[in-house]
């Protein structure tokens, strides 16, 4: 009786996330109808960038290489690698002729600061003051992110046309190893389901979020919202970033990519592992009751429908089987367009109480890792939860 109850509940809750969470398991959200502004508005590309040596040639010269009619240039802030990723990139520079490339250095981040926004801050206050004029955009964009040629072109023509402040695209992940295929897409569908696109576009919308690898920023706008200096602790920047930018006023829109790609691998577990595990615990803001019920919920949610359709057939409990088989079959079927967009097996789709199960395991590793003095470690630096910064 208790596991069909629970099967109803987590049948329910699909009902309800498939039907009344913003539609988030649609994959259609991409940039919106543009066209191109009478005149092309100024922008600087920053690029934070710590021991990137292995992807930089994959993704910078794209940077250097964007066809955009109007003024542009690309800042590389190295942030005290120790692999040569500032002078990879100089070389990078020359070996591909494009836009300008500024490489500098703001050396370590002072306390109360992230790598990446102090890395972040450094190259916004030195792409304002470069020239006379400001520039009116700013495309803040990861090191292990690739652009296909009119990437710029078309975020400032949607950015434009729709009179937006920020414009953010979630970039498509590698998936070609097989702990790759199994992990990424659901990282995705994960946080489209917690963040759906569309209430995240609406202008009055509550749901706030971006994605840190491409972010077209207002430089007004940034500059009104304090950013990078009021998110200063955040170590998920790109959601505090949006959320300082709405609370500013600002209008903003985030959407799957098209020609926007990470080349960074995660080839093993482990790697997949790092990535989610380190700021898990941070999304759920260090609160011991938060992961309680995270964990509760994934379970009820993504374990229970095969547990139920499994046991409710060994058993001969038919009502079981069925609320459990629903739940899995709803579940499945939300999770094949991200599948379709990365181009992966629809075989795939079956497998997400698997991956779900990782996830949990990987938050739980998350703040493990918090208490034990670990948390939020990214390439040899430690961050504090804000509070105790």
């Amino acid at each position: 009786m208790g596991l069909l109850c629970a099967a109803c509940v987590s049948l329910l809750a699909w009902l309800w996330l498939t039907f009344a969470q913003g539609m988030f398991w649609r994959t259609d959200v991409r940039l919106p109808p543009r066209s191109a502004p009478g005149r092309w508005p100024s922008v600087a590309i920053v690029v934070p960038a710590r021991d990137e040596a292995e992807v930089l040639p994959r993704s910078l010269p794209s940077l250097i290489a964007q066809d955009y009619p109007g003024e542009a240039e690309v800042f590389l802030v190295d942030d005290g690698s120790a692999d040569g990723t500032g002078d990879l990139a100089r070389r990078l520079a020359r070996e591909h002729p494009g836009l300008p490339l500024t490489v500098t250095s703001p050396g370590d981040p002072p306390p109360g600061w992230t790598g990446k926004l102090w890395a972040l801050r450094h190259g916004i206050a030195l792409a304002r003051t470069a020239h006379a004029t400001e520039p009116e955009y700013l495309l803040l964009t990861d090191a292990d992110i690739a652009h296909e040629p009119d990437s710029l072109r078309e975020l400032v023509s949607a950015a434009t046309s729709a009179d937006l402040d920020l414009v953010s695209q979630m970039a498509r992940l590698r998936a070609v190893s097989l702990w790759e295929r199994l992990v990424v897409p659901a990282f995705v569908y994960f946080f489209a389901q917690l963040y759906p696109f569309r209430r995240i576009n609406r202008p009055a919308g509550r749901t706030t979020a971006a994605a840190g690898g491409c972010v077209l920023l207002r430089t007004e706008v940034a500059v009104r919202a304090g950013i990078p200096d009021s998110i200063r602790q955040a170590v998920i920047d790109d959601v505090s970033l949006a959320r300082a930018v709405r609370r500013s006023g600002g209008r903003i829109w985030l959407g799957l990519a098209e020609r926007v790609d990470s080349v960074r691998p995660y080839p093993g577990l482990g790697d997949l592992w790092r990535m989610v595990s380190r700021s898990a615990y941070a999304q759920l803001r260090h609160q011991p009751l938060l992961l309680a019920g995270t964990v509760a919920g994934l379970v009820l949610v993504y374990l229970v429908p095969p547990a139920a359709l499994l046991a409710g057939l060994a058993a001969g409990h038919a009502a079981t089987a069925w609320a459990g088989g629903l739940a899995w079959l709803l579940m499945a079927g939300t999770y094949l367009p991200i599948l379709r967009y990365y181009r992966q097996p629809a075989a795939l789709a079956p497998l997400l109480p698997l991956t779900a199960l990782l996830y949990l395991l990987m938050t739980v590793d998350s703040a493990v890792q918090h208490y034990r003095g670990r948390g939020a470690a990214w390439k040899g630096r430690t961050y504090a939860r804000p509070s105790d910064a």
